[in-house]
């Protein structure tokens, strides 16, 4: 059962802060070197300072990013930056964008405190492979702050979109809270409200109860990390009641029937690479795949675009348009018989398998250093950089659709990292939780 909650949400108080894209951030895995300074020049009270905080050379056991995080929250909760609503809530963002293909969406997610569960009692499933540094790095966080500052997106089965349902009426009678283009994703419009309304939180909490085989589709190392710090709590306060806050945690809901859920591509782009040309790469992929030239990059990516789910396709670019077909997709049954079907055909697993591995002798552990390969969203700087000499190869890739997320989380599969992108990320900074052992969620 997914049993969720609302709850007292703490929230940057508007009156203080004036403009709220000052202080929201993306994910923190999403924040790199540049992103993060930029984000501390924008505003002393910008969330970076909790989520991912510098580091100096001075840090120690008393004075590091988890001390000081927790200095910053308490701190801006006494001066009143940070405020707690009054009322439990259940909290609504809808983000609008329009998708690389030039289509307009809209993409609802409802944000709640779900009770953590297992993996292994099957109501919240993972989707991909997680490593053992970001989730100590998250657990020190947590342990420091007591809050789930973070949301963990999160996926659920409504053929009927009934939860929306339920809440449309009450988001067509109140002015959201939020409602500007943020900092966060090029041109996303976001509105936010909170919905304090007994009869609808109660209606959406039943409606949600049922469900199961929920898919985590951000947010794995937040999870797991979470169920950790449950055990540690629990061991640490046995007599606890099932409602104590640190049996939940933070997540955004949304929809797998969602009409604005959008997975995009991500790219690779090979790098520091001398073995081989690109033509005698291409040569060699004959071996696996119909090898196909194509006039431009139009050409190339209406191509993919027709791509067949057992024939997965990839474009490769090393000045030149190309397009690889896997031609029998029995050699993947024959290289990993023990894995499923569907996890098989993922195109990520067929470029990875076929053609970086064993076409371009790049091996599992230097993928995994990322010795030869960048990842990239967005293909254009991959294109500049093979034009300028400072790249090899780019290989332009379809998306993993929504059905092979199902099918590869229904056989037990986690997909290889990097396999999906969800588009666009919930925002960091909007609506914080509170975990400490005196919470308590009814």
């Amino acid at each position: 059962m997914a049993v969720i909650r609302p709850f007292r949400g703490i929230r940057y108080n508007l009156s203080r802060i004036g403009d709220l894209s000052s202080v929201v951030t993306q994910p923190y895995d999403r924040i790199h070197d540049a992103e993060q300074a930029r984000y501390y020049e924008l505003s002393p009270y910008n969330f970076v300072r909790i989520i991912l905080g510098k580091r100096t050379p001075h840090d120690s056991e008393t004075d590091n990013v988890y001390t000081r995080a927790r200095c910053y929250g308490r701190t801006w909760l006494a001066e009143g930056i940070l405020v707690q609503d009054e009322r439990p809530s259940l909290y609504v963002l809808e983000q609008s964008f329009t998708t690389p293909d030039g289509q307009s969406r809209t993409r609802r997610g409802l944000a709640a405190a779900l009770q953590l569960t297992p993996f292994e009692e099957g109501t919240i499933l993972p989707h991909e492979r997680t490593l053992s540094g970001p989730k100590v790095d998250r657990l020190n966080l947590t342990r420091a702050t007591a809050f789930a500052w973070e949301h963990i997106f999160i996926l659920y089965p409504d053929e009927s979109n009934r939860v929306n349902g339920i809440l449309q009426p009450y988001l067509e009678a109140h002015p959201p809270v939020v409602a500007r283009e943020m900092v966060i994703e090029t041109a996303v419009e976001q509105r936010f409200w909170a919905v304090d309304d007994p009869a609808v939180i109660g209606a959406v909490v039943e409606e949600m109860a049922p469900k199961r085989s929920l898919i985590i589709a951000d947010g794995h190392h937040r999870y797991e990390t979470m169920l950790n710090y449950r055990e540690e709590m629990r061991r640490q306060y046995p007599d606890a009641p099932a409602d104590a806050a640190f049996n939940f945690t933070l997540v955004t809901l949304v929809s797998m029937s969602d009409p604005g859920l959008v997975i995009l591509p991500t790219h690779r782009l090979v790098h520091s690479y001398g073995r081989m040309s690109g033509q005698e790469a291409l040569e060699r992929a004959k071996e696996y795949f119909d090898v196909t030239p194509v006039a431009d990059r139009a050409a190339m990516e209406q191509s993919l675009r027709a791509a067949e789910p057992l024939h997965p396709r990839f474009g490769f670019y090393d000045g030149a348009y190309t397009v690889l077909t896997l031609r029998d997709p029995s050699v993947l049954e024959r290289i990993l018989p023990d894995r499923a079907p569907d996890w098989r055909l993922l195109d990520v697993n067929v470029l990875h398998e076929l053609f970086i591995e064993r076409v371009l002798g790049i091996d599992k552990g230097a993928v995994e250093r990322k010795e030869n390969l960048d990842y990239l969203r967005d293909p254009n700087p991959g294109y500049q950089a093979v034009d300028e000499g400072k790249a090899q190869f780019l290989m332009v890739m379809n998306p993993t659709r929504m059905e092979q997320v199902r099918a590869c989380t229904a056989a037990g599969e986690k997909m290889p990292q990097k396999s999906t992108d969800f588009y666009p990320k919930v925002i960091s900074g909007l609506v914080m939780m509170p975990i400490g052992v005196e919470e308590r969620l009814s």
